[in-house]
């Protein structure tokens, strides 16, 4: 039947018209079938949307997808940034002069196509976290055109005029984005919109988020704080301000001396310390301060409630107090009664799931909860806030806990896994969510599937790794001893230095 031609049936063809209603059906079938399976695939860890990883091969870097297919071969003497592993954005540098400093930049797509050629250089936004771990803003990139510099996002939308001198980041801030121009800072947010104008000499953060405010220096040389929404939260007056807050108080520092003041710029405490460490949560507790090297407890009114003579203190929450002594570490109230005895050689608190990890001579962890009780001991793998479990070795087990330290099976933590690791007389292998043997025992060590769906095994001193269905894609033939992490993409394996993030073949 051609384009545009008419029926002129004096009546309904009945054929045709259950032909029609047979095809509507098989399209709904379809629908519902498709989502089925994409359901089910889901259910399974199958990947909906392709990921994308970095490769290091024959001393070049290039791209593969999450099933281990190379997509951008590696050709690239400098390795390849992927802000975004969900988007096929990738950016690559080349005709890299290492004496003068400059290179070239080009944007590749899964296609390995050249994409956003009207921009003379695109880069990655990069930050980097307390560790020095270096990361990058998923959705926007910097660009310069006409030798000034702007921001896009992933899809090539500019976000803002292309004014700027210079585009960088405040470290550990996500979608805080710092921009120059003219000399002079400004910050905007990941959709371009700008939040603080470019009209201060310098900007940096005061806490772990932008709602805490930025510390800015005024083109007098003074320095002041500004909340998110541009509203003054204390005058710019100071010769330094320090990153410490809390109560509507902060740490200033005039003519070489700490002194705590309120927003409003009224003195709280000025003496009777060296220096001020942190400010406690309860007001009425006052702030922990530092004298003669030792650290102490001071309420605002100077009256000293713990005398310095702890190495060092730190509010785990409010009224309770993270020491160090003799080179130990332990738990007090303001009262300094003894929580948690000072027999440990690291100990911090974790807020989300209010308990202690605590670290022995031996390197094993004691998990200590909200009553002070040791509720498990072994060696800490892993704490999750997002699905709130901690996964903990005990022995050569592998154990799984909720905040509640009640035990989980690992088909409750994994939801998306097909497969699980299962040993028996000594030897892993896999089964799935029911108990069903996948993959026969026989390997002398194995690693939990991960995202991309893969799991590493290891017999005979050597790693290779499966897919989600039990299937070998890599023979065991890598000697992984000197890595630090066991983890594959198909036959890629993840490189020496996790913090690059890059996989290779060996």
């Amino acid at each position: 039947m051609s384009r545009g031609r008419r029926y002129e049936e004096p009546k309904l063809n009945l054929k045709k018209v259950f032909a029609v209603i047979l095809a509507i059906v098989v399209v709904i079938m379809s629908i519902f079938m498709i989502n089925g399976i994409l359901r089910k695939d889901k259910e399974q860890g199958k990947i909906a949307s392709k990921d994308y990883a970095v490769i290091y091969q024959d001393n070049k870097w290039g791209v593969i997808d999450s099933n281990g297919t190379i997509i951008i071969d590696p050709g690239y003497e400098e390795m390849i940034t992927i802000p975004n592993s969900k988007n096929d954005v990738f950016l690559c540098i080349y005709d890299v002069n290492y004496e003068t400093g400059t290179y070239k930049t080009k944007v590749l797509n899964s296609k390995n196509q050249e994409i956003y050629t009207q921009y003379e250089q695109i880069e990655a936004i990069s930050n980097k976290d307390a560790n020095n771990n270096i990361w990058y803003e998923e959705n926007v990139l910097k660009a310069k055109k006409d030798g000034k510099y702007g921001v896009i996002d992933l899809n090539g939308k500019e976000l803002t005029p292309f004014q700027f001198d210079e585009i960088i980041t405040i470290d550990g801030m996500k979608g805080i984005i710092k921009v120059v121009k003219d000399g002079k800072m400004g910050i905007i947010n990941h959709e371009g919109k700008e939040i603080l104008p470019t009209q201060f000499l310098e900007i940096t953060n005061l806490g772990k988020e932008s709602k805490d405010g930025f510390i800015v220096k005024s083109e007098a040389g003074k320095y002041g704080i500004i909340d998110y929404s541009n509203t003054i939260l204390l005058e710019a007056k100071y010769d330094e301000i320090a990153k410490i807050y809390g109560n509507e108080m902060y740490v200033v520092k005039q003519a070489g001396k700490q002194i705590l003041v309120k927003k409003d710029g009224t003195e709280v405490l000025s003496t009777g310390f060296d220096e001020i460490k942190e400010i406690l949560k309860n007001a009425d507790n006052g702030i922990i301060y530092l004298a003669n090297g030792k650290y102490g407890v001071m309420k605002t009114t100077g009256e000293v409630t713990i005398a310095p003579e702890y190495e060092q203190l730190k509010e785990a929450k409010s009224g309770l107090l993270l020491t160090k002594q003799n080179g130990k570490y332990g738990v007090i109230d303001l009262e300094k009664t003894v929580k948690v005895e000072p027999i440990y050689t690291a100990l911090s608190y974790h807020e989300k799931a209010d308990l202690y990890i605590a670290e022995k001579a031996d390197y094993t962890n004691d998990i200590i909860d909200h009553t002070f009780a040791v509720r498990q001991s072994g060696i800490l793998i892993d704490i999750n806030d997002e699905k709130g479990y901690l996964e903990i070795k005990q022995g050569e087990e592998y154990k799984y806990y909720n905040f509640k330290f009640e035990e989980k099976n690992m088909t409750e933590i994994k939801v998306g896994n097909t497969l699980f690791k299962s040993k028996q007389e000594g030897k892993y292998g896999f089964v799935d969510k029911t108990g069903k043997v996948v993959v026969d025992y026989q390997y002398d060590d194995v690693t939990e599937q991960n995202s991309y769906g893969y799991a590493g095994v290891k017999k005979d001193g050597k790693w290779g790794s499966i897919d989600k269905n039990g299937n070998i894609i890599q023979e065991p033939t890598y000697n992984l001893d000197d890595y630090l992490k066991i983890d594959f993409i198909g036959r890629w394996h993840l490189g020496k230095d996790i913090n690059m993030n890059y996989y290779n073949q060996l």
